[in-house]
């Protein structure tokens, strides 16, 4: 992957990003592009006014720190205004259609992103939205962390095809979205899921296939051994959500030897990276020790979602003119080409 030069990206202006699946190597391959100069010119100049006066509209239906802050103070840095729209403090749901809340907001705002517990509230919003719509995070995808996951990967490993990921714990949101789009990227991919807690079969052998059609591989395992044998990322996720309280006990029995502690890091390969999307339940899924430990870089994968997220906005909303500051102009002409 090149990254001296942007990419023209005028192509993915107006599509949604409700999944991974609905874009190819190259679209994501290039929206990691415009995130790293993105990262770069913010070291520069903290306000990139390339959306003046525009307006994101947040549909959050649970509770969340890092998608929020990610996107809302994203979308400020590029001198947009972003929207942060709860339940009770608009008509969905309940009151008012998806359908009808689409149409209202389209009118008033330029992309629309929504964490929803259905996925069939995001699908239905984007079909009658007529501005980008993105996933936040549904009720089995979260394809905003898996990219700004690639882009972490990317950074510390310097490459994404051929680098070994493991990832250990439930299927859940980012298990599932990390499965389809690390395989895209070429990377090998192992999931290590416990009895009784894998991925949904046609979902693997959906990354199977997209493993074979980009060059990495494809494996899901019952032992935690040997998903990370030879990993240079190992990574985790919580055991249970909120609404689980009630597996919680058969939940613990069954992850319980997917801990990833100082033990388990002691078989991987020396040189791999903790990951971990958050918030981390310590001294369950994962413990301090290797939370806390140079190899763990959980906090720069979590500011990574910001990075990501801004390519993502800046992308699908795109640009209409170059920006008075020329220190904008490489980016604004890929949006604009």
């Amino acid at each position: 992957m090149d990254m001296r030069t942007l990419p023209a990206l005028r192509r993915l202006r107006g599509r949604h990003y409700l999944t991974d699946l609905d874009y190819s190597r190259q679209d994501l391959e290039d929206l990691l592009v415009l995130a790293v100069h993105l990262k770069a010119l913010r070291q520069k100049m903290r306000l990139t006014p390339f959306l003046p006066g525009r307006h994101l509209a947040m549909i959050f239906e649970a509770s969340s720190t890092r998608t929020r802050v990610s996107f809302e103070n994203g979308f400020a840095e590029l001198g947009g205004n972003a929207l942060y729209l709860r339940p009770g403090e608009i008509h969905l749901p309940g009151r008012e259609t998806v359908a009808d809340t689409a149409r209202v907001l389209s009118r008033m705002n330029d992309a629309i992103e929504i964490r929803s517990k259905k996925n069939e509230t995001i699908e239905e919003l984007a079909r009658f939205a007529t501005v980008p719509v993105i996933n936040g995070m549904d009720a089995d995808r979260h394809p905003a962390q898996s990219m700004s996951d690639a882009l972490t990967i990317l950074e510390h490993a310097g490459r994404l095809e051929g680098v070994t990921f493991a990832y250990l714990g439930d299927a859940a949101h980012p298990c599932n979205s990390l499965a389809t789009t690390l395989t895209k990227l070429g990377l090998n991919v192992r999931i290590g899921n416990a009895p009784g807690y894998e991925m949904d079969e046609a979902l693997q052998k959906k990354a199977a296939q997209i493993a074979e059609d980009n060059g990495g591989s494809f494996m899901l395992t019952h032992d935690p051994l040997e998903a990370i044998e030879g990993a240079d990322f190992i990574y985790t996720d919580c055991w249970w959500w909120t609404g689980q309280e009630d597996e919680y006990e058969a939940r613990i029995k069954a992850f319980t030897p997917f801990q990833v502690n100082s033990a388990l890091m002691a078989k991987a390969k020396e040189s791999a990276r903790f990951m971990h999307c958050l918030p981390a339940m310590r001294g369950e899924e994962v413990t301090d020790e290797v939370a806390d430990s140079d190899a763990s870089i959980i906090f720069p994968q979590a500011e990574n979602r910001m990075h990501f997220q801004k390519a993502l906005m800046l992308a699908l909303i795109g640009i209409d003119e170059l920006p008075a500051d020329e220190r904008l102009h490489p980016i604004a002409r890929a949006l604009l080409t």
